[in-house]
């Protein structure tokens, strides 16, 4: 074969078995497929959308997406599609890094410990995944939340520009609401994407586990995995998201609480607690159950690409990096 990787060894390590994981590159390496699969996320013009429905209130600017899309242009342009594209670009690059990083190194501490074959601290491997994925969703999203921050209130102004840029945003934020101003929802954050992330890369993991079934059962093909890395995202972003969209919608109503609340393209953003179970509850009072799930199509349209192409990126960029290694062992 031609493709180094289409064939699994016989006697494969634990962390050889995980398909996000690497035994040949480094932790640098890892984080720099990270990195670049951040870097390359699709979805830029969904990112006002999203935020916007999650923050519509009761009363509702816009009647579905289509509707948002032809508003947003007729008042602010085509450039109102890509607020706080940058702020974006940096949370993007940072968080796939962290988190790719982080997840790697789980992986080896899990394998560390499986080696040492001590039953007091085994931990299932089912459930290897999703705790990796969840202690590195957690760390990434500590480290780079005021870029996460920033993109939700960029995202949020209107016509009414609140900031005019990323450095004026940091220097009112600060200015007016302390260095804890950059952390406003941080708690929901990382609430929502502990199962998040754990779904995510559990998922993943298991659906890769499947296609390798498939393929030695002859039913499925052995030289697709771009094809796997593509369909077991897209399936894990689906799955994911609509799992904790409720907390999501919490997370950036909590983002864009603050002095300016009121200046934001929607002017009845309501005051909240910054009480995720109390927030919860002000919301199913003033909007009912469906209040908790207000942007789940734009952010399920989102979501299938964006996790899509953020493992395909990962998985390109570490096969290509290990290739690399292998070509210099010989």
């Amino acid at each position: 074969m031609s493709q180094g990787y289409e064939h699994k060894p016989q006697n494969q390590s634990p962390i050889a078995e995980q398909a996000v994981a690497s035994s040949q590159l480094s932790s640098i390496e890892i984080g720099i497929c990270g990195a670049v699969a951040g870097m390359l996320q699709p979805g830029r013009p969904i990112n006002p959308l999203s935020s916007r429905h999650h923050n519509s209130g009761t009363l509702k600017k816009y009647n579905g997406m289509s509707h948002a899309i032809k508003l947003i242009i007729r008042e602010e342009g085509i450039r109102g599609l890509w607020n706080g594209n940058l702020s974006a670009e940096y949370l993007y690059l940072s968080y796939g890094a962290v988190q790719f990083l982080t997840y790697h190194q789980m992986q080896n501490l899990f394998k560390r410990i499986d080696s040492n074959q001590n039953e007091k601290f085994g931990i299932n491997k089912t459930l290897q995944p999703f705790l990796s994925g969840a202690i590195s969703g957690s760390t990434a999203t500590i480290v780079t939340y005021p870029f996460d921050l920033l993109r939700t209130r960029f995202a949020a102004q209107g016509e009414k520009r609140i900031y005019i840029g990323l450095r004026n945003a940091v220097q009112q934020i600060y200015v007016q609401e302390g260095y804890r101003g950059f952390y406003r929802g941080v708690t929901a954050s990382v609430v929502q994407i502990i199962p998040y992330m754990g779904l995510v890369f559990g998922s993943y993991e298991f659906l890769k586990k499947l296609f390798r079934k498939l393929e030695d059962k002859h039913i499925w093909f052995h030289n697709l995995r771009a094809t796997e890395d593509l369909l077991s995202g897209a399936i894990a972003g689906i799955v994911s998201k609509a799992g904790v969209f409720p907390l999501d919608l919490v997370r950036k109503r909590l983002q864009v609480q603050g002095p300016n609340r009121k200046d934001y393209f929607i002017s009845n953003v309501p005051l909240y607690s910054s009480s995720i179970f109390i927030c919860i509850k002000q919301i199913l009072r003033s909007d009912g159950i469906f209040g908790l799930y207000k942007g789940l199509m734009p952010a399920l349209i989102k979501s299938a690409p964006v996790s899509a192409v953020t493992f395909f990126v990962y998985g390109y960029t570490k096969r290509l990096l290990e290739k690399l290694h292998s070509s210099r062992d010989r």
